[in-house]
């Protein structure tokens, strides 16, 4: 889902928003604090983060990333690695770099034995094999969304305005497309995608803190690379591949050693085939 925020923006805009990790990281803080503290619904934390990553996208793009239209690529490229930090440690001024324990959202209560007891699971085989709720709707939750994007981009009028600005902005310009408009849409998009990434990511990984989302934001960015970066299945296609090299990688070979494993894919990849996958 990180993965396909990332080549949405880098397909429409071609900019790499490495803030876009800290986005998620934004969301998850937004779910936490409105489930926690207010006692919002989970679903209602949901739609909260995804508004207000909307809002800080889109205020990402204007303030950052507008002023920089006709910039080498390089001064982009730092921009979003300072408003990356910048956002790091705004979380750390605001919500201190102590960490959070993410509430459980996918639980359910089953009967064993005459007792109620809460699982987060469900067994096969006997119990020799145990899968948990969030990552099956973690799987379809990405399934659903990368369908609903690729229909977007090819049955809408906003999307078939967002793939003409990909292939030529001056053309589509004069064609009485808004660019702007259309750019803005783009990164509130990829940015309400982050805030939903990043509920899952903590919901499978309970730590909250500043700095959550850069590590799986780097690695969004590997996996959209090696599916073909702007293209939508293939963003799909390079997370879910990435995710069960790393697994494999930490089960037969080395915990430590899995990220390099990770990162060594997107090297030969790049060296082999340089545009992905697909």
């Amino acid at each position: 889902i990180i993965a396909l925020g990332y080549t949405m923006v880098y397909g429409i805009a071609k900019m790499l928003n490495f803030a876009h990790g800290d986005v998620i990281m934004v969301g998850a803080y937004i779910c936490f604090f409105a489930v926690s503290t207010y006692h919002l619904p989970p679903v209602l934390g949901v739609l909260l983060a995804m508004l207000v990553c909307t809002a800080l996208g889109m205020l990402i793009e204007r303030l950052a990333y507008k002023p920089l239209r006709q910039a080498p690529s390089l001064a982009v490229l730092i921009t979003a690695i300072g408003v990356s930090y910048f956002l790091q440690n705004a979380a750390q001024l605001l919500w201190t770099s102590n960490q959070k324990m993410f509430p459980t959202f996918f639980a359910i209560k089953k009967e064993v034995n005459g007792e109620t007891v809460t699982t987060n699971s469900i067994s096969l085989f006997d119990g020799q094999m145990n899968i948990s709720f969030v990552t099956l709707f973690t799987v379809l939750a990405c399934v659903i969304i990368m369908v609903a994007l690729t229909m977007f981009t090819g049955k809408t009028k906003m999307g078939k305005a967002m793939r003409a600005c990909s292939e030529d902005k001056a053309a589509a310009q004069l064609m009485g497309i808004d660019v702007n408009f259309t750019i803005s849409m783009t990164f509130a998009i990829g940015s309400a995608l982050a805030a939903i990434a990043g509920v899952l990511l903590c919901s499978a990984y309970p730590t909250l803190v500043p700095t959550t989302g850069s590590m799986p934001g780097i690695k969004a960015f590997t996996a959209a690379v090696f599916g073909g970066i702007g293209s939508i299945p293939g963003a799909f296609l390079g997370g879910i591949l990435l995710g069960i090299i790393e697994i494999f990688a930490k089960a037969y070979i080395s915990t430590q050693l899995s990220d390099a494993i990770v990162f060594a894919v997107l090297i030969i990849v790049l060296l082999v085939k340089p545009t992905g996958l697909l």
